[in-house]
């Protein structure tokens, strides 16, 4: 297992290592940026991390949008129908205009019960939309969320969506803000169409943006973390599909530093938050898994049970890039879908 997938691994072959980059420009328009003074970026970020920690609502908070708009697209080969997207200007506004719309495929239903799906890193513009059938099929409506710099988003001079995770670290840290905050106006166009129960499934670098989502969104009651971890920047650290990104940072800093940097983005930070509001959640996580180390998964399943949440776990037997082959992806699928259906 461990073989194949490495194999998968190395099918992408364009991922690019970049150098350690602060980012402190990225953090500028940031809410928690007053009283925090330039200086040594890392000082600073750690600064603005403790801030944030403290101030989440306010770092989460943002203006509904008022440009909401569906929009139909011809079908395509991968279609059998044609595709609608919800439209709208994201609130986190970035230097690269593609970035600067968010686009949700939406998947109706007739019900007051809807989840916005977060895909994974590097996902196309297909993926998670059998899942997304699936849901509405079973009566709860989907949008699918492509996230920041993900395909209709990706700015020109990139092949991968190198600028959602990065050795840039203001970057990184402004892109979840910018992913869960478009997240949460989903929530608000769904809630102007009627319906009444909401829930969120995330994926990979999809389920951290997700929790962070439904730690400060009292509207959710039904989460799935498909594949959960703890800290973002153990992720980086020791996960196979973030090497290139652990050379570009190099011998300058190491994990406790890195981890300091990225506490604001990391899912083991906002359990006080995750706890406020009442909800059932689902925790998915691979036996043989590369990129999310099995004990990271562990580790957020024991902080669930030391709390008293209440929560599922499911065991996938398989890696983090087979879980998207046969037949581990239909067992996945049924997993989720199972527990949205009886979640709500």
């Amino acid at each position: 297992m461990y073989g194949w997938e490495t194999r998968l691994n190395a099918r992408d072959n364009n991922r690019v290592v970049r150098p350690l980059d602060w980012g402190v420009e990225w953090t500028r328009g940031w809410p928690c940026r007053n009283g925090c003074t330039d200086g040594n970026p890392e000082q600073l970020l750690g600064d603005l991390n403790r801030h944030i920690l403290a101030n989440s609502d306010d770092f989460f908070s943002y203006r509904t949008p008022n440009d909401f708009r569906l929009e139909c697209e011809p079908r395509s080969a991968a279609d059998r129908q044609a595709a609608t997207f919800l439209r709208f200007t994201s609130p986190v506004v970035t230097p690269y205009l593609e970035n600067n719309v968010a686009h949700a495929r939406w998947f109706p239903a007739q019900s007051d019960r809807a989840v916005v799906v977060l895909p994974q890193w590097n996902a196309d513009a297909e993926s998670h939309n059998a899942l997304c059938r699936i849901f509405s099929f079973l009566g709860v409506a989907t949008l699918r969320l492509s996230l920041p710099y993900h395909d209709l988003r990706k700015p020109p001079e990139i092949e991968r969506a190198d600028y959602a995770v990065s050795a840039n670290i203001g970057r990184t840290i402004d892109a979840a803000r910018q992913a869960v905050i478009d997240a949460r106006c989903c929530l608000d166009w769904l809630q102007i169409q009627g319906y009444r129960r909401f829930g969120i499934v995330g994926t990979s670098l999809g389920s951290c943006y997700a929790f962070i989502t439904a730690a400060h969104e009292r509207r959710l009651s039904v989460c799935a973390f498909n594949h959960a971890s703890t800290y973002f920047a153990d992720v980086v650290w020791t996960g196979q599909s973030t090497r290139h990104v652990r050379t570009g940072i190099g011998g300058q800093i190491d994990l406790e530093r890195l981890r300091q940097a990225w506490l604001a983005i990391s899912p083991m930070s906002y359990f006080d938050q995750f706890e406020r509001y009442p909800k059932r959640s689902l925790v998915v996580y691979a036996k043989y898994d590369l990129t999310f180390l099995p004990e990271f998964s562990r580790q957020f399943i024991a902080e669930c049970q030391r709390r008293g949440l209440a929560h599922e776990v499911s065991v996938l037997p398989c890696g983090h890039y087979s879980c998207g082959e046969f037949p581990f992806k239909y067992l996945d699928a049924y997993y989720l879908a199972k527990f949205v259906r009886n979640a709500f």
